[in-house]
């Protein structure tokens, strides 16, 4: 919690004496050239009394310092807006700078005009360094300030996704559904809500939900298909069973990774897409051989066995050697 240091501020005042003009018993003298220096004098003054009363006003905003994260205080900055500081935030979160991104949304928020989104991007700076009980707190204000919400519901999803608490997680999802239905945004696609439903239906062994759910995301035409979508339906469908649609599943999911690996921009990607795609090739070789197809089977394993030794996954390599002796 942050601490706030108020200042007191000060104001100088300045007090100007009234001089008498010296006068004989008879007549009073007038010096113009007396009057002009107190005229100036006057204004100097003046002058000087605003400038302290500014730099007094000033005082408690310039070097108002509230503790931040790690010591970091705010100074002059804080002559910002709200918004200004928010966007600051927002790309520093998303380059990566995680404590500066909540130093620049502590100061947004403070500022006395915070934002339910304010809220909501903190949060996810709080998930992303581990702070959970701040991120869930962040993500239940975000709500309270605006209850149709849409990604306030779907982030506090993630967080109680991480937390295992997949009945909340559930609820958050269905929650945001609802609220993506009547304030439609182009922050949350419908694919990425149902996909995300149905691994909960999965994880819950829901495997009908989760089959319907994963078959809805896939239907949507807005953003990019996911591989793990089809692999995640094959799991249920092979929990139902049905080995035939599973076996299907695993195939398209190699497929679209095979489309997708070349436009990768790092190898770590490449190779993290290339272990999935080995992993759904043994895991169809195991439902062909449930089934008695043999020859597929020994296709799947062959193909992963490619994969495995491209990677030089030496540990996979004898394991799929192992395999291949046992069907032969």
């Amino acid at each position: 919690m942050k601490k706030q240091t108020s200042v007191k501020k000060t104001k100088k005042q300045t007090t100007t004496k009234t001089v008498a003009l010296h006068a004989t018993p008879k007549q009073k003298t007038y010096n113009p050239w007396s009057m002009s220096i107190y005229f100036y004098w006057f204004i100097i003054l003046f002058f000087i009394a605003a400038t302290f009363y500014i730099l007094g006003r000033s005082h408690g905003v310039l070097n108002h310092r509230t503790p931040l994260n790690n010591n970091v205080t705010v100074t002059e900055e804080a002559l910002m807006g709200a918004t200004d500081y928010y966007e600051s935030g927002k790309t520093k979160l998303l380059t990566g700078d995680v404590d500066g991104a909540i130093v620049d949304l502590d100061t947004a928020i403070d500022s006395g005009a915070a934002t339910a989104d304010m809220y909501i991007l903190r949060g996810e700076a709080y998930m992303q360094s581990a702070n959970y009980r701040g991120a869930l707190d962040d993500f239940n204000t975000a709500i309270e300030m605006n209850p149709q919400s849409s990604v306030a519901y779907y982030d506090r999803a993630l967080l109680n996704t991480r937390l295992e608490d997949y009945e909340a997680a559930l609820n958050d999802i269905n929650n945001a559904l609802a609220a993506r239905a009547t304030n439609d945004n182009d922050v949350l696609q419908l694919r990425d809500l149902y996909a995300k439903r149905g691994q909960l239906n999965l994880w819950l062994k829901n495997w009908d939900g989760a089959i319907a759910d994963y078959t809805n995301s896939l239907a949507r035409p807005d953003g990019i298909v996911s591989p793990t979508v089809y692999a995640e339906r094959a799991e249920a469908y092979t929990a139902t069973g049905d080995y035939a649609s599973a076996i299907s599943d695993y195939s398209t999911a190699v497929r679209i990774i095979a489309e997708q690996i070349q436009g990768l921009s790092t190898g770590y990607e490449r190779e993290q897409m290339s272990a999935n795609a080995m992993s759904y090739f043994e895991k169809s070789a195991a439902l062909n051989f449930q089934i008695g197809n043999i020859d597929a089977a020994r296709n799947d394993l062959e193909s992963a066995n490619t994969i495995a030794m491209a990677l030089n996954d030496t540990e996979s390599v004898d394991r799929i050697n192992a395999l291949l002796a046992d069907i032969q």
